[in-house]
Formats: C-alpha cells, sequence, structure tokens
C-alpha cells in the first residue's frame, strides 16, 4: 500500500496559492458599506418624542407599519446613549420567560423557588445599563401579554430586578397588519407612551443616499431642574382642577382600550414628560406627541391647548424676588402658578424661599382671589418648621388653616 507524506499536503487548511477568492468576501464587504451611513442633525419630532420618554425613564410602545424603520430608530437611539441593546420579539415567547422559570433548591421549604431569568435580563443586569425592546408586542397572545406587566411597571424578570437605568421599548404593529395581531389589553396598554411611527418619504430617499437624520439625545440642565419640577406639577395639578372629568376615562372599545387613554397613572407619566421638557431643549413637537401619547388624543389635545395659553412664570424667579412680579389675570393660571411656587419651596426649602411663598400668596388676597389660592397656603403652611415664625402674609389665610388644622389655634 503506497503511503503519502503529510508534510506534502501543507498546513492542515491552508488555502491553495491558486484557488479562487472567497465568493462571499466581496459581497460581505459591500454589505458592511451599505450598512454603515452618514447620520446628521435633522429635526425628526417623532425621534425627538422617542428620546424624550427614553430619558424620563417612561416606558414606549411605537405603533407603526411593518418595514418603516422602528427597530432602526431604536438601534441609532441606543448607540447614541452609548447602551446595549436587547430585542425579544414578544410574539414568540411564553409566559414563562417573562415571570420566570421555576428553579427548585436544596431546600425549597426554607429558601423558597427563585423564578430565573432569560439570558438577555441576565445581561443587561450584569451591564446596569441598556434598552430592552419587546418587539411585535400585538401579536403577543393575551397570556403573555399578562407576564409582561411586571416586567413594564417594575423591571423584574423572574427573581431579577433589572437596575432603574435600563429603559424598556415596544413596538407594535396595528392588529390589521400584525400576523394574528391581538388588540393590547387595557392595563398593558396604560402603562405605556404610545407614539406613532411613520415615514417620512424625504427621509427614506436621503436615507437610500447614505444620510439619515440623527437621534437628539435630551440633556437634562441641573440648574433648571428644580423649576421644571414645579412648573410641571402646577401645569397638570392646575388642569386636572380645571378638568376633573379627564383624571381617569378608560374607552369603550376594545381599539380605544388599547392605545392611550388618562388615568392617574399616566398623567403621572405626562408629569414626567413635561418636567424632562421643562429641564432639556426638546422641541414643542416632540413634547406634544409624548403628552398626547400618555394619555391620549382628546386629553392630550385639551392639554396642549391648556399649555399654549399658560404661559407660567418661572416660580424659582419669583421666588428670588417676590414683590416683583404681576399675579396671572385668568383663575386657571393663578391656580396653576400657585401651585408651582409650593412645589418650588418644596423642592428648595429654605426660611427665606418659605416666607417669600407667603408674599406671593398675599397678592392673591389682595387681587381678590383668596379662595384660588387656599389650596396652595394649606400646603404651604405644611412646610413650616417649628422654629420659623409666622409671617404676616398668613394673616388672611389664618382662619382658613386653623379650621383645616394645617396651622394650630394662637401659633
Amino acid at each position: 500500500m503506497s503511503t503519502i507524506s503529510t508534510s506534502s499536503l501543507g498546513p492542515a487548511n491552508a488555502p491553495d496559492e491558486n484557488s479562487a477568492p472567497d465568493p462571499l468576501a466581496a459581497a460581505d464587504e459591500l454589505g458592511r458599506r451599505l450598512g454603515s451611513p452618514r447620520t446628521e442633525p435633522a429635526a425628526d419630532p417623532q425621534l425627538e418624542a422617542l428620546a424624550l420618554a427614553v430619558s424620563a425613564n417612561l416606558p414606549v410602545l411605537l405603533w407603526g407599519e411593518p418595514g418603516i424603520g422602528k427597530s432602526a430608530g431604536l438601534r441609532q437611539l441606543a448607540t447614541g446613549l452609548g447602551v446595549p441593546l436587547e430585542t425579544v420579539i414578544a410574539s414568540v415567547h411564553e409566559p414563562s420567560d417573562f415571570a420566570g422559570l421555576p428553579i427548585i433548591g436544596d431546600d425549597p421549604a426554607a429558601t423558597g423557588v427563585p423564578m430565573a431569568p432569560p439570558d438577555w435580563a441576565v445581561r443587561l443586569a450584569a451591564s446596569g445599563r441598556g434598552i430592552v425592546f419587546f418587539d411585535e408586542l400585538s401579536s403577543a397572545p393575551p397570556a403573555v401579554q399578562a407576564a409582561l406587566l411586571r416586567v413594564v411597571l417594575e423591571r423584574r424578570v423572574g427573581s431579577l430586578a433589572l437596575p432603574e437605568p435600563v429603559r424598556v421599548v415596544a413596538a407594535a404593529n396595528p392588529p390589521s397588519s400584525a400576523a394574528d395581531g391581538w388588540h393590547l389589553s387595557p392595563p398593558l396598554a396604560n402603562r405605556f407612551v404610545h407614539l406613532r411611527w411613520t415615514h417620512d418619504p424625504r427621509t427614506v430617499a436621503r436615507g437610500m443616499a447614505g444620510t439619515w437624520p440623527a437621534v437628539p439625545v435630551p440633556v437634562v440642565d441641573p440648574a433648571r431642574v428644580s423649576s421644571a419640577v414645579a412648573r410641571a406639577r402646577g401645569t397638570i395639578s392646575g388642569f386636572l382642577t380645571a378638568r376633573p372629568g379627564l383624571a381617569h376615562h378608560l374607552p369603550g372599545d376594545a381599539e380605544s382600550r388599547g392605545l392611550a387613554w388618562p388615568s392617574p397613572r399616566t398623567w403621572e407619566m405626562a408629569l414626567r414628560l413635561l418636567a424632562v421638557g421643562y429641564a432639556t431643549n426638546a422641541g414643542q413637537k416632540a413634547v406634544a406627541a409624548a403628552l398626547v401619547g400618555a394619555v391620549g388624543d382628546g386629553a392630550g389635545l385639551e392639554l396642549l391647548n391648556y399649555l399654549e395659553n399658560l404661559d407660567l412664570p418661572d416660580p424659582d424667579r419669583v421666588l428670588a424676588d417676590p414683590a416683583a412680579f404681576a399675579l396671572p389675570a385668568r383663575g386657571d393660571r393663578q391656580l396653576a402658578f400657585l401651585t408651582a411656587v409650593v412645589s418650588a419651596v418644596q423642592s428648595d426649602l429654605t426660611r427665606r424661599r418659605w416666607e417669600a411663598g407667603w408674599t406671593v400668596l398675599a397678592k392673591a388676597v389682595e387681587a381678590g382671589v383668596p379662595d384660588v389660592a387656599a389650596r396652595a397656603a394649606a400646603d404651604l403652611a405644611a412646610l413650616r418648621d417649628t422654629d420659623w415664625p409666622v409671617p404676616t402674609g398668613i394673616d388672611a389665610f389664618l382662619d382658613l388653616l386653623q379650621l383645616s388644622g394645617a396651622l394650630p389655634g394662637g401659633s
């Protein structure tokens, strides 16, 4: 039997110098070049609204037809934030993939049965930050949607708590165009900021030329935080005082219940969105889209109209020089402004700012509207340090405060 020397074959798997080049190498290089487009700053309210909601750490749900760039926009946002992105196709998972799989230990009676989380949740927890993207949410059956409730609201997957810097984003196709589509359950829908995702043909055309709009990341200005929180509290509180019927309204039809609608939970989301908007340079259209996405079209449009005509003064500037401002003429603006002033005092409580707050409230009495300032006066009185003397501006409210118990008699 003849033998062949292995040395004559050369190194194992060595390419033949005369062999043809890899037929896929050039094609892969071409694909890489097509997949590396430039970005440029551009006004895109839907991208800004997405970035605003993610910055506010609120769960976001992108509604749009298949293939219009929902996933691509999210990948770009994750790159801009410098965080990992974990994509989970909700429609192909079982409820246990989100609730966790039971793992029996040595002594279940003593230690219980922990619920093991899936690998994507473990990676995000190890990273400490990131975005989890639940795609095709409207194609997930009701049992899976129910299991996702705790993930979206509490950021818990099985026995694992996701870190606070982990953001939650989902995408859904309208039931008419989703594969085996379902309406979202009202409890799950009410936990999201709903954004309509559309495509601009001009943006697509420019993207095919190699340039897509960059996702603007809103940056909160620390110097504006106190004022932003106070203004947002005054605005939302004043609006709901004027329109109490919008505090909670569950739509009557299944399709509308699966979208955005007003509830105490979504008004709290609107409060956070508005505060982040005030504290950043977010565009008005982006803030408007996010607010409507939180509380729904009807309540949202009323809120936007209210905001357009509100124009509250900066409460921190007013507290710095309370004698130099004029009380707004309209009753709804007065209430919103006085609520904002009390919130600003609470956020940075000092005797000087507390006393300045009473100077502001006294102007409501001078203007002949003490009833508008009554609730703000009770809240401001509750902030008093027992060592602080009662200022003169409180005199007009003494009877009211004593009756309410906010101020002891004889103080």
